[in-house]
This record gives structure tokens, sequence and C-alpha cells, in this order.
């Protein structure tokens, strides 16, 4: 097993490599958060002919990006790969196909230079991800981080949870969707409404012109207002009953309204559960992560509602929401201080495995 270099001083710097669904990206972060490098290869244009992402074309566009993503990433230091302590790579839950690309990738690397290895779970990548410095300097990059534990919502395309995050390497999953996650309700939606892919971002652009109150559309209550379990396939069917019943909207002004009133039960699911699992665990401190945590609508419900409940609310920058290789590199590095490593054996795993289907035992039960 090998050992950190001790050949640099300052603090470790680790590569991470994240290839777990769209984004072939490489990132190279020092453990105090700070990020020297990220590129990101997106695959939109490659999958928006086809209205989502498709796994044979990502895995194949990962083989053909990475080792152009990862030489641009090792570029920011002056003496490259040399200049890296240890490798981070994401190594589930996700695509199989497109997660090998970057696992098999970081292993021959790991292998080639003597270099110590970690997997890295990509939801905990985003809980952390709000602990990155992109400006090192700047104040507000500092007023971001929370101070643990806290309470994190995470909501992506494929996930929607809320965690406690009790240490850079101690998570505990409290509640999650039964069914469709946050971000995919969005993406299914908008394509329904012919917004094209994805259509998260269109939906919350056309959210800020709308009237959230033009179409009632049923507030998932799964489990009791108790719970802090989420469902989201009810409300995607009643929008899908709605505009078979009344058309497809015939104008900006109808289809604004329609995405503001869709965007707005989701936004008040998220908040609200959010508070609730605070004032559960009394933790005021509650984190924003995943890529639906640029929606500018959350943002801002999310901060109105915060202030008022005396929560203390930090949310990454857009950035370090969406999918990158940041978040690999420094959940990496918390691993590694704490003494883990992997080795080349190292799997992939599509679904985490401490992430259940069905119930999620309320606070108050646990």
């Amino acid at each position: 097993m090998h050992a950190v270099s001790a050949r640099r001083p300052g603090p470790l710097r680790v590569l991470g490599i994240e290839s777990s669904c769209d984004e072939t990206a490489a990132a190279v972060v020092s453990a105090d958060g700070v990020v020297h490098s990220d590129i990101i290869a997106s695959q939109i244009a490659i999958h928006a002919p086809y209205g989502g992402i498709v796994p044979e074309v990502a895995s194949r566009a990962h083989l053909g990006s990475i080792t152009a993503v990862v030489e641009a990433a090792l570029g920011a230091l002056p003496d490259g790969l040399a200049d890296v302590d240890a490798i981070a790579v994401t190594n589930g839950p996700g695509l199989v196909g497109a997660l090998l690309v970057g696992v098999q990738f970081a292993k021959a690397l790991a292998f080639s230079r003597g270099l110590p290895i970690v997997g890295v779970d990509h939801l905990v990548a985003h809980l952390l991800a709000v602990h990155l410095r992109r400006d090192a300097g700047a104040l507000e990059e500092r007023a971001r981080e929370p101070a643990y534990p806290y309470i994190a919502l995470l909501a992506s395309g494929g996930h929607t949870a809320l965690y406690e995050v009790r240490s850079g390497t101690e998570q505990v999953l409290l509640g999650q969707t039964r069914d469709d996650a946050a971000g995919e309700a969005f993406d299914k939606v908008a394509k329904l409404l012919g917004l094209g892919y994805p259509g998260g971002p269109r939906v919350d652009q056309l959210a800020a012109q709308g009237d959230a109150r033009a179409v009632v559309l049923p507030r998932p209550n799964v489990g009791g207002r108790d719970s802090l379990e989420f469902s989201f396939s009810g409300l995607k069917t009643a929008v899908a009953q709605h505009v078979a019943k009344q058309g497809a909207p015939r104008d900006e002004r109808a289809l604004a309204d329609l995405c503001a009133s869709f965007q707005g039960v989701i936004v008040e699911t998220l908040v609200r559960k959010s508070v609730l699992a605070c004032r559960a665990l009394d933790l005021p401190r509650l984190v924003l992560s995943g890529g639906v945590a640029a929606n500018r609508g959350l943002r801002a419900r999310a901060a109105e509602v915060c202030a008022r409940e005396r929560i203390g609310l930090f949310v990454p920058s857009l950035a370090s929401c969406t999918d990158n290789a940041a978040m690999i590199a420094y959940a990496g590095a918390q691993r590694l201080a704490s003494g883990a490593r992997d080795d080349l054996t190292l799997t992939v795993y599509p679904r985490s495995p401490s992430v259940r289907r069905g119930r999620i035992l309320d606070v108050r039960e646990r």
C-alpha cells in the first residue's frame, strides 16, 4: 500500500476524476478545499437529439474525452502529475459503463505513478461541495462553508434526499424520494412541454415569469406531514393530465404559468421538508446541493424561509452544484485524511448501497 507523498509542503493535492453520467470531468483540489483546476467536457449537445441520456453513447463520449480532460486539469500545476499526491475517482452510483471509463483510467494512472487511490461516492461528494473554495481569497467563499454537523438537501436528476452531514466522512440518510427525483421530474415535464434537453433550467427561466397560483396541482404529502420522504411521480402525472385535458399551453404566458405552478410545488416541498429536518435534529444549518440547487426559485424560497426560521443557509456556487470533479477530489481528500485507501481492485456500483428504496424511518422514530 502506498503512502501519501511528502515531497511537497502544504495541503494534500488530489486529482479527482468524474464520469458517473454525462460529464467527463477532472480537477485538482487541495485538502483545504482550494480548487486549482476544474475541467468539464459536457455531453449536452450529444444527448439533446434523444431528449435524454443514452448510456452507451455517454460511455463512448467519456472514452473520447477523458485523456484530454485529465491533461487539461493537470496543466494548471507547474509539474503536472508530479505535483499530485493521490487520485480520487467516482466509483458510484451512476451508469456502469460511464463509471468504468473513469475508474479504469484512474487505476491505470495510479498504478503507473505509484499513487494512492480512493473511490468516492458521487452523492457524498455533492454533500461536501459547499466546502470548495474556487476563489480562495474571497470572503463570500468562506461564508458558504458551514460548520459540522449540518442538514443537507441533495436534489439532482437522479436523487432527492435529506442527510445529516456529521463530518467529511460520516453522513446519515434521513429520507429520500420513493420514486422520481426532483431533477428527473423537471426534465420529464420539460420534455412533455417541448422545452428541450436539459429542461430544468428552461423551466426555471419560464417559472420566473409566471404565476405559481395559475394552475392547481397536487402537493406531495407521502408519509404524512412529519415524514422526510419525497414523491414527485404524482406531480409529474398531474401535469401530463392537465396538458391532456387542456391542451399544450397556447402562448408564452400560459406556458410560464404552468411552469411556475409546477416548480412552485417542487420548491415548497423541498424547502418544507428541509426545514422540518433542521427542526427535528435541532440543527440550524441547511446546505443545498446537487444540480437542482442551481434553481433560482429554490434558492430564493429557501433563503426566505430560512431567514424567517433563523436557519443558516449555505449554497455552493453554481459551478459546484452540477456534476464536477472538484467535489470528487475534495471528498477523496477527506477519505485520505481519515486513513482510508483503496487498491486496484476498486469496483463500480450503479446504486449506492446506503440508499434504500421504500420507506425511510421518520427522524422521531430513529
